[in-house]
């Protein structure tokens, strides 16, 4: 083999083995994310620059109430007439097929769409949502993220049991949130990241 191929070949491992460990980090590690969605305000606003903590995937931690979490946006949404709330999960049907497409869902995130929002409700928590407040436990949940004329209503799913494995996750700007008020609980395992730093605009730029 002469020393041109043999250079080509060493390169091609060099980017190979560079490849799959940026794969790696941004699986296990951390991730930039851009938030695109209104459903955080004013906490998070469009077009801000967040970097997400991934190594709950490593230790197997739950992330904590009140942490801003990122996770598999479900199949579909459900209907008050369709809610059960003894069983309240969300629906994932939509598994990619082929090992390829797996990848490139689950690895590159090209074709994935993820929802941004806080934990409110942790596993084996009664959560219900009365009189425009938030109650755990039979005690009322003090948000005080939430701007000050914010109510939360929902008459999906609102007296419930978070099932062992699961987490119940809301946007602070509650009227134009699409979340676990419709979707239903989020299993441990659609979970992709926690949100630990915001690094653009620079004038909020510092961990969240």
């Amino acid at each position: 083999m002469n020393e041109k191929v043999k250079d080509i070949i060493e390169w091609g491992y060099c980017i190979v083995i560079a490849l799959v460990l940026a794969l790696l980090f941004r699986y296990f590690i951390g991730t930039p994310t851009i938030v695109q969605q209104r459903s955080m305000f004013p906490t998070l606003q469009e077009n801000q620059r967040l970097i997400l903590n991934r190594t709950f995937r490593i230790t197997k931690k739950m992330p904590e109430r009140g942490q801003i979490i990122t996770f598999e946006a479900p199949s579909s949404e459900k209907s008050k007439w369709e809610a059960d709330q003894s069983n309240p999960v969300a629906i994932y049907d939509n598994e990619p097929k082929g090992l390829f497409k797996k990848f490139v869902y689950y690895s590159l995130e090209i074709t994935k769409k993820s929802y941004i929002k806080r934990v409110v409700g942790l596993p084996g928590e009664h959560v219900k949502i009365e009189n425009g407040k938030v109650y755990i436990n039979g005690n009322e949940l003090e948000e005080d993220y939430l701007s000050s004329d914010v109510v939360t209503e929902s008459d999906v799913f609102y007296d419930f049991i978070v099932p062992e494995g699961y987490i119940f996750a809301m946007g602070d700007n509650r009227t134009k949130s699409t979340d676990c008020r419709e979707l239903g609980c989020i299993p441990f395992e659609k979970l992709e990241g926690v949100v630990c730093f915001r690094f653009w605009p620079m004038n909020v730029f510092g961990k969240i």
